[in-house]
C-alpha cells in the first residue's frame, strides 16, 4: 500500500495544501487540494473519493474534481450529513452543477454519493473500509483501510480526544492521526474537538494499554502558523512513549 500525502495542513498558503491522501493512486480520502495537486492523468485513475467530514477544507475538492472528470462517475462515499452539506452547498447547482445528476457538459453524472453506516464494512474496489465515529463535528469519521495483502491503515480525520473505545476494534499497520493545535492551546482544542500533542499522548498510551503494541504513526493536519511549536512537543511525545512518531508534509510517500 502506497500513501501519499498531497496535503497536510489545516490551512492553504504557498507551501501549505490542505488535507487530502491518495492510497495506490486510486483512492482519495477527503480532498483539499486533490486537483491543485493531480494532473488530469492522475484525477482519472481515481476510483472512489472517501470523506471524513463535511467541513470545507476536507471537502472543497469535491465539485472541481467532479467538473474535470464530467463524463466518468466517481462514487463518494460519506456518512448522510456529509453528502448532505456537499448537496446544499457545493454540489447545488447554484455554485457547482448538481453534479450527481445529468448536466449540459455531459448527458450522464458524474458523481455518485453513497451513504455510510458507522462500523460497516463496505469493499471499495480493492480495500475493505469500515468507518468509525469520530469526536468530532457533523457526522465525523474516521476510516480503516485494509489493502488485498492484508496491510490496514487508520486514517482519524479531524478528531477529539476520549478515543479507547475506537482503539479496541482497530489494530493498524499505520495510524495517520490528527494534531491541530499545540499544548498552550489546549482548551481550543478541546472546545473545537481537536488534539494536541498532549493529547495525543494520552491516546497513544491509552491504544498501547490495549494492544501492548504502537503503529507507524504520522500526524497531519497541524495548523501551519504552530507548526515549529507543535513540532517540538510531538517531538517531546515521541521521547516520552520511545516511538517514533512521523509528522506529515506535502508530497510525502509512505508505503506498507
Amino acid at each position: 500500500m502506497k500513501i501519499l500525502f498531497l496535503g497536510a495542513h489545516n490551512a492553504e498558503s504557498k507551501n501549505t495544501r490542505l488535507v487530502s491522501i491518495l492510497i495506490d493512486n486510486t483512492l482519495a480520502i477527503d480532498t483539499g487540494c486533490i486537483t491543485s495537486e493531480l494532473s488530469y492523468a492522475e484525477q482519472e485513475k481515481i476510483k472512489a473519493i472517501l470523506l471524513t467530514h463535511g467541513h470545507y477544507d476536507h471537502i472543497r475538492g469535491v465539485p472541481t474534481f467532479a467538473f474535470n472528470n464530467y463524463c466518468s462517475v466517481t462514487p463518494v462515499y460519506a456518512t448522510q450529513p456529509t453528502l448532505d452539506m456537499l448537496a446544499s452547498h457545493l454540489v447545488d447547482g447554484i455554485i457547482y452543477p448538481k453534479f450527481t445528476e445529468t448536466t449540459p457538459m455531459c448527458d450522464q453524472r458524474s458523481l455518485e454519493f453513497i451513504p455510510l453506516q458507522y462500523h460497516k464494512k463496505i469493499k471499495i474496489a480493492d480495500y475493505q473500509i469500515v468507518p468509525f465515529p469520530m469526536n468530532h463535528k457533523i457526522g465525523a469519521v474516521g476510516f480503516e483501510i485494509t489493502d488485498k495483502q492484508g496491510k490496514t491503515i487508520f486514517i482519524s480525520g479531524d478528531t477529539g480526544h476520549g478515543l479507547s473505545e475506537i482503539w479496541k476494534k482497530i489494530a493498524p499497520d499505520v495510524l495517520v492521526i490528527e494534531v491541530t493545535f499545540p499544548n498552550s492551546k489546549e482548551q481550543t482544542a478541546i472546545d473545537a474537538q481537536h488534539l494536541c500533542p498532549k493529547m495525543l499522548q494520552n491516546e497513544l498510551k491509552n491504544f498501547f494499554n490495549i494492544h501492548n503494541y504502537l503503529p507507524q504513526i504520522i500526524v497531519l493536519h497541524i495548523c501551519p502558523k504552530l507548526e515549529k511549536e507543535i513540532k517540538k512537543e510531538i517531538q517531546d511525545v515521541s521521547r516520552e512513549l520511545h516511538h517514533p512518531i512521523e509528522i506529515a508534509y506535502e508530497g510525502m510517500i509512505v508505503s506498507i
